[in-house]
Order: structure tokens, then C-alpha cells, then sequence
């Protein structure tokens, strides 16, 4: 990883500096799962406020990511070129600009192009933030170190589904309001706090054109694979968790309140699930083993949670276990582009491009099961989810000694 970015003292980090900068890139993460997670929580309120059906609302949550979908990999490219400090501050900055002029929107589209704004900065943020997380760690302590960065989704949905009762008092612009005011102040903090010429220094790649770095990561079959896996779980994973407190209001028969507690805990078990996938990887477990246990307790618990008659609590626990499982396949994503992309130096571009997958799977999965349930009932959005989960666990069999060779 020597032509990472990674010059000056990066290259002997300090243990304090360091733990500073992997915390604060942690909650610039945070921050922006909120503005994924605010539009499930609110969603009943838009429906409500705009007087939209919930197949046309659900673009709201895939609006978020409509941009990323197209645009990823420019955008990872572009980063390679770039300092991932100053992208990961421009991309908190676009979020708070979205997430105000979302607060003002008196109809759909507006409100649309404000969520397209804020998947612009949520993009920003989560393509350069890798490089930083590269650049503050050594070899030795990577794995959990992107453990501990994959948290920031799980954690930062948990958390903004407990805003779910503020609603009442907020509304759902009160949310957009309070989340641009705290990004924003956010984005002064890490400028402040990541304040060294060394931190996230810009890659070599940007002495080699642009086009041969898009040239280089699309003729890559790993940086596809890390793309496919990534569409694979958040289109899964956004088709149930997109709508979880509704999911969990019609199958556990709990008011508002109870269901955005209930569905925090659901999702918070994300980050331990997270946490739990560094510490197996640090310990030799195979990330194709991984990948397919993921993907497999989806599939499985999917056909529980919508399908299957069950006492409530059972169906409850399977979507505990669908979320502590699932967190293992973004963990072994950015744990093994470092090692998977084309060049050390394509970093940016390598996780742009699966990020892009990640990206077409939030567009895909909440509009696609939005639409079905909202015809035929949530249990046939079970086999789609079932068949995407499977496909991907049986892709992961297939490339895993590609994998484990990296």
C-alpha cells in the first residue's frame, strides 16, 4: 500500500492522530446514514404532507441514490485525484445544502431533486473516506479499522429511527432542518480536526489521466465482483429495512413510537455485526465464507419476516438476525478493495465503482418492493429478495479463490 496516499508521517502514523482521524471520519459517516435513514422514518409524514401514495414515495429513498448510480465511479476517480479530506468535507457540505432545500420542498419533485443533492454529498463522503481510513491505519489493525467504518450505516440509521417520536412535535421538515444544521457544523469539526498537509494526501494516480483510471477499474473483474456483491445487499437489504417501522406497525401490531424503537434495535445490530466481521477476518475466517453466510441468513430470514406465519417475536428476532448477519458483507467489501483494485493508486476508483452497485440497489430495492407490496402485499417482494441473495451467496462460492488470493 505504499503509493496509497499515504506519505509524510501517514506513513508512521501516530496512535493518537490516527485514532482521531478514523473517529471523526466514523461520524462523518454517521451523519450521512442519516440522511438515508430520516426518509423511513418520516415516510407516513410525507405521504401525508405531499398527498402521495407509497409507490411514488418510496423515490425518496431511492432518489438519495439515483446520482450515486450513475456517477460512482467518476467520482471515486475523481478522488484519486483529489485530497479525500477536502471531498469528505465538500460531501457533508452537499448533504447539509440538500438536506435544506428539502426542508423547503412544497411538492415531490422538489423534494426529489433535494434527496438527488444530498446522494450527491452521501457519495462524496463514502468513496474518499475509505482513503482516509487507509491512510490513518497500519496493515496490522485494517481490518478492524474498516469494521469499525462499515458501523457508520447500522449506527447512523439506528440512531435517527429513535427521532422517529420528535416527528410528532418536528414534522418531517423540522427533521430535514436539524440534520443540515448538524451536518454543516460537522463539516467545520473535521476541518478543524483533520488539519494535517499529510491526512488523505491525493493519490499518484492523478499524475496518470482520468480516462485511463476509468479505463483501468472498469476492465477490472474484481472491481465488478465488489460492485455485484454491494448491489446484491443494499438491494436486498433497502427492499424490508426501507420500510421496517411500517413492516413492523402491520406484523407486530405496535404504534409508531414502538416501531422506530424496535427497528433502531434491528439495525443497530448491524454494527455489531460489523464489529463481529472485523474480528473474524483479523482471525483468518475467509471473506468468501463471509460473504455467502451473509447472504444466505438474507435470503432465509426474509422468507420468515414476510412469508411464513410466526409468532411476532420470532418474526422480530429473524429481522435482528437478518441485520447482524447482512453487516458482514459490506465489512469484507471495504476490506478487500484495498487489496482487489486494479493499483494501489485506483483505490478511489475501485470503491467509486462498488459503490456505484451500492448505489443502484438503494435506486432498485425500495422502489421495486415499494411498488410490489403496495399491488400485491409484502409477501411477494420475498422472491426477488430471495432469488438476489442467493445469486450473490453462489457468486461468492464461485470467486472466492480469486478472493482469498488477493
Amino acid at each position: 500500500m505504499s503509493d496509497n496516499g499515504r506519505t509524510g508521517s501517514a506513513a508512521h502514523p501516530r496512535l493518537t492522530d490516527d485514532n482521531r482521524v478514523l473517529v471523526l471520519v466514523i461520524g462523518a459517516g454517521i451523519l450521512s446514514a442519516f440522511q438515508v435513514g430520516k426518509a423511513p422514518v418520516a415516510l407516513q409524514s410525507l405521504q401525508g404532507d405531499l398527498g402521495v401514495e407509497l409507490g411514488a414515495v418510496s423515490w425518496v429513498l431511492s432518489a438519495f441514490a439515483l446520482v450515486g448510480a450513475a456517477t460512482s465511479l467518476l467520482i471515486g476517480a475523481v478522488s484519486d485525484r483529489v485530497q479525500a479530506r477536502q471531498a469528505v468535507i465538500a460531501g457533508l457540505l452537499l448533504q447539509a445544502a440538500g438536506s435544506g432545500l428539502g426542508a423547503l420542498a412544497a411538492s415531490l419533485p422538489w423534494l426529489l431533486g433535494a434527496r438527488a443533492l444530498e446522494g450527491l454529498g452521501f457519495l462524496a463522503v463514502t468513496v474518499a473516506a475509505p482513503t482516509m481510513v487507509v491512510s490513518s491505519t497500519m496493515p496490522r489493525s485494517r481490518h478492524r479499522a474498516f469494521a469499525a467504518w462499515a458501523t457508520f450505516m447500522p449506527v447512523g440509521m439506528a440512531i435517527i429511527m429513535l427521532a422517529a417520536p420528535l416527528l410528532g412535535t418536528l414534522g418531517w421538515r423540522g427533521l430535514w432542518w436539524i440534520n443540515a444544521v448538524a451536518l454543516t457544523g460537522y463539516a467545520v469539526l473535521l476541518a478543524v480536526g483533520t488539519y494535517r498537509p499529510t491526512v488523505g494526501t491525493a493519490s499518484p494516480v492523478r499524475n496518470n489521466g482520468l480516462l485511463r483510471a476509468l479505463r483501468d477499474t472498469l476492465r477490472s473483474p474484481a472491481a465488478w465482483f465488489l460492485a455485484a456483491q454491494f448491489c446484491a445487499y443494499t438491494a436486498t437489504f433497502f427492499a424490508l429495512f426501507g420500510f421496517l417501522p411500517d413492516i413492523l406497525r402491520e406484523r407486530l401490531g405496535v404504534g409508531d413510537t414502538a416501531a422506530g424503537i424496535l427497528s433502531a434495535i434491528a439495525i443497530a445490530a448491524g454494527a455489531v455485526g460489523c464489529i463481529a466481521c472485523g474480528v473474524l477476518l483479523q482471525r483468518g475466517f475467509r471473506a468468501s465464507r463471509l460473504l455467502v453466510a451473509g447472504f444466505s441468513t438474507i435470503a432465509f430470514c426474509s422468507v420468515g419476516i414476510l412469508l411464513v406465519p410466526m409468532p411476532a417475536e420470532l418474526a422480530y428476532a429473524l429481522c435482528v438476525l437478518f441485520s447482524f448477519m447482512g453487516a458482514f458483507i459490506p465489512v469484507v467489501i471495504f476490506d478487500a478493495a484495498p487489496r482487489l483494485s486494479p493499483r494501489h493508486s485506483l483505490l478511489g476508483s475501485t470503491i467509486g465503482l462498488a459503490t456505484q452497485g451500492n448505489n443502484l440497489g438503494i435506486v432498485v430495492g425500495p422502489a421495486v418492493a415499494g411498488s410490489i407490496a403496495g399491488v400485491a402485499g409484502w409477501q411477494w417482494v420475498v422472491p426477488p429478495v430471495v432469488a438476489i441473495a442467493l445469486a450473490a451467496a453462489v457468486s461468492a462460492y464461485v470467486y472466492r479463490h480469486q478472493l482469498e488470493a488477493a
